[in-house]
């Protein structure tokens, strides 16, 4: 029993080289498969996900069933992790072959129908985006762009956005001025 928990089934160079493989080959799939699948997982990519894991379990550990082989290609795991997003941090063009780059997908209020299309993404996925940031419709907005991890970010027209702390502060100094202006209440 002990020996089954302790003893790796595979060479461990072996185990690394496959955990590193598998990764790099996931992070191309994930790739390609876009932006939306990203970030707004439905059911169905979800399910997905979760089958993925275990599709691609024995590639990583091999014939391996060792505790300590399972916790050695989780380490390889984190640290090959660890070393690719510090490379992206520190080259602007390994971040953007690893994550790919932002995707207009409005503009002056106009949907960019091919790009959204090209992005799987649906304009009912956009308009709720526009009406979480406090617009009405894709007409009241500057931008809408899709950013490589999948969130939506929504630029509203000047007029068209909603009040902040700094317009309720000025409507509040702008009443106190009226209020002082009129005649004291009896």
């Amino acid at each position: 029993m002990w020996h089954d928990m302790f003893s790796a089934g595979i060479p461990y160079a072996e185990k690394a080289i496959r955990t590193i493989a598998v990764y790099l080959a996931l992070l191309v799939l994930l790739r390609f498969v876009g932006k939306r699948g990203l970030a707004q997982l439905n059911t169905f990519d979800l399910v997905v996900m979760l089958l993925l894991s275990n599709v691609v379990q024995n590639a990583v550990i091999g014939n391996d069933n060792s505790l300590v082989g399972g916790v050695f290609g989780a380490v390889v795991l984190l640290v090959t992790d660890a070393v690719l997003v510090r490379q992206a941090a520190r080259w602007h063009w390994f971040s953007r072959l690893m994550e790919g780059s932002p995707t207009v997908l409005a503009r002056d209020g106009e949907y960019d129908r091919r790009a959204i299309r090209r992005q799987g993404l649906r304009i009912g996925d956009i308009d709720l985006a526009v009406h979480h940031q406090g617009g009405d419709s894709v007409a009241e907005t500057n931008l809408i762009v899709l950013e490589p991890g999948g969130l939506l970010l929504v630029k509203l027209n000047q007029g068209d956005q909603p009040a902040d702390k700094d317009d309720m502060a000025a409507l509040r100094a702008l009443l106190r001025r009226i209020e002082s202006r009129l005649p004291a209440e009896s």
